[in-house]
């Protein structure tokens, strides 16, 4: 990485998200030692911080020396636009992202809207997002740079995740470490900074690695089940929508990381999804899709006794659930497609009258 000047670096304060320790959740699950990593603790909401900060700070100090930079550009489905318009405002650098038209939460749109990036809502898909941005940036005379993890400066800030968590466990390692996977480029983010940890005598062994994805966005675990053969798929439409990618750019990194790392890859239906995110609503998680993807694939890895009651095991939380607040409100309703809400809690509408809420009150009461 290029020397920055002090003036060059951008960054708001991300990195140290906490560990949630969940206790209650894993007794449900039937792990002793189970951890969530609240990525989603950062100043837009997501994991995106830890690379952004990086590689905008890079891209000023290109600016500054006199690179011919004119914007910086993302494909997206939600949080990478959302950190990058952040990063990118703060630097004063402008900057421009590819949406999937009427695939990204409100949540996560309003953030680059807001932040004031060029947003273009594509009638395509992520993976159609990525074929154009990556033909916007790709002629050095567009003045257009490539902001998605492709670009490894993304993956030099978002391998910190993986020496917090150790450092948050007084350099002890955990057993398990599991991932939500959609584009990969955290995947093999967190096995580049294990690696480096073991490479500098920091930690003596090294976790395994578990990539979880939506069955309904499977490249990689389909990869997995036919022997590492990766063939590119069409994504349908899913409840975890950040990892609703059919050809993510960091395949080859993913499956030599999790290779390396005697890693698995598991996935999880849009019903098992979204009753383990509400499961861990239920513990005081809040989590998005995407971590009721990863919990899913611990509660199947758990029940086939791949992973051991005794394991330690941490999670990885990519983002918060305030950003997926209509995911849990149809859940909660009954109408989340294609998912019977076995935890559904929606409010109780009653009359003002003492009676009627001491009844509800005592059959809740009865129950709990």
């Amino acid at each position: 990485c290029p020397s920055i000047e002090d003036k060059n670096i951008v960054s708001m304060f991300e990195g140290g998200s906490n560990l949630f320790w969940a206790e209650r959740l894993g007794q449900q699950i039937g792990v002793d030692d189970l951890w969530i990593k609240m990525c989603g603790n950062s100043h837009t909401g997501s994991f995106k911080d830890l690379g952004m900060t990086v590689l905008v700070s890079v891209v000023k100090q290109m600016i500054s020396d006199g690179k011919p930079i004119r914007a910086v550009a993302c494909a997206s489905t939600g949080d990478t636009s959302a950190a990058l318009a952040a990063y990118g405002a703060a630097a004063g650098i402008p900057t421009v992202v590819f949406l999937p038209k009427g695939k990204v939460s409100v949540a996560q749109l309003v953030q680059p809207v807001a932040h004031g990036a060029l947003v273009l809502a594509l009638d395509t898909d992520f993976d159609g997002c990525m074929k154009l941005v990556r033909e916007v940036t790709a002629s050095p005379d567009s003045g257009i740079y490539l902001a998605n993890s492709l670009n490894s400066l993304r993956i030099e800030g978002q391998k910190t995740v993986g020496i917090e968590i150790v450092q948050q466990f007084d350099w002890d390692v955990p057993d398990w470490i599991i991932i939500p996977g959609g584009n990969l480029g955290n995947t093999s983010a967190l096995g580049k900074g294990m690696q480096m940890m073991y490479d500098l005598g920091l930690i003596s062994r090294l976790p395994r690695i578990v990539c979880a994805q939506a069955e309904r966005a499977n490249p990689l675990y389909r990869a997995y089940k036919n022997g590492w053969r990766y063939e590119p798929i069409i994504a349908q439409a899913t409840a975890a929508n950040a990892i609703q990618i059919g050809d993510p750019v960091s395949i080859n990194r993913a499956i030599s990381t999790l290779k390396h790392f005697n890693g698995i890859v598991e996935q999880a239906s849009e019903q098992e999804l979204a009753d383990a995110a509400a499961l861990a609503d239920r513990t005081g998680a809040y989590a998005c899709p995407h971590t009721g993807v990863a919990l899913a694939a611990l509660s199947k890895l758990v029940a086939r006794g791949e992973i051991k009651k005794t394991d330690r095991v941490v999670v990885i939380s990519t983002a918060h659930g305030l950003k997926f607040s209509r995911f849990k409100v149809d859940y909660h309703e009954g109408v989340l497609a294609g998912v019977a809400s076995t935890y559904a809690n929606p409010p109780v509408e009653l009359p003002p009258e003492v009676d009627a809420v001491r009844r509800v009150i005592e059959e809740r009461m009865a129950h709990a």
